[in-house]
């Protein structure tokens, strides 16, 4: 099955999906922490706990953090759950390194870890991790069932997976008020600061396009994982979900 966010893609190129996603986190990767931050008001550190913290009762002392970026979330569920091993993996190269820098100022570097690997075929045995995370990345999956079907192969069998994406409010007046902050100000701002004129109009165009709620919950039992659930932040703009293997 192909999802609408999939066709969403940040440049007019004939490249793949994953290949336009990695030119384009490259490029933006100097100013991406500024620019997270800014956009979010800070509020997305507030997520990010709260979805770490559905882990702590499973005391995962492996974590993958996929779409990594620049470590953000690998950084935090350390400091939360003091995790022995935390791998983080993405696709661009140019995000990673910032992430490494950031990792090595902390003297976390024998914790965090980081490798470019791509979520549609992860070099990785079966049942490596007890945990497998993912913060405002699986929307930029090419083939979201079979980046799915990959993290379910890596995890433990009882491991869970803790997804954070951002999500369209769906009732008034935060579904209006959310749609003039990612059509305006969101492209504005993010082209002010890191002077990539695409990435930040592809940003809320992949939002507005990937599956979520409900449907979301329905895709990840379909791929296999178990107590699928779904829990909603800041009046619907961002969605935690969970499922276990």
């Amino acid at each position: 099955m192909t999802y609408q966010a999939e066709k969403v893609v940040p440049y007019e190129s004939s490249e793949n999906k994953g290949a336009q996603v990695e030119r384009m986190f490259d490029s933006i990767a100097e100013n991406y922490d500024t620019l997270n931050h800014t956009l979010s008001m800070g509020i997305d550190r507030g997520w990010r706990k709260k979805g770490l913290l559905t882990l702590k009762d499973l005391k995962p002392q492996s974590i993958l953090d996929i779409a990594t970026g620049t470590g953000d979330l690998a950084i935090e569920a350390y400091r939360l759950l003091g995790s022995e091993k935390i791998t983080g993996i993405d696709i661009s190269e140019g995000m990673m390194e910032v992430g490494r820098q950031k990792v090595a100022k902390l003297g976390l570097s024998d914790k965090i870890t980081f490798e470019k690997q791509d979520c549609m075929s992860l070099d990785i045995a079966d049942n490596s991790y007890d945990a497998a995370i993912v913060a405002f990345g699986i929307r930029n999956f090419e083939d979201l069932d079979k980046g799915l079907k990959e993290i379910h192969r890596i995890l433990k069998p009882g491991g869970r997976l803790m997804i954070l994406e951002l999500s369209s409010p769906e009732h008034f007046p935060m579904k209006q008020a959310y749609w003039l902050y990612s059509r305006l100000f969101i492209p504005t701002v993010g082209r002010f600061i890191s002077k990539d004129k695409t990435a930040y109009s592809y940003l809320p165009k992949s939002i507005e396009a990937f599956v979520q709620g409900k449907e979301m919950v329905g895709v990840l039992s379909k791929n296999g994982f178990r107590n699928a659930k779904c829990k909603t932040y800041t009046l619907g703009v961002c969605s935690m979900y969970l499922g276990e293997k």
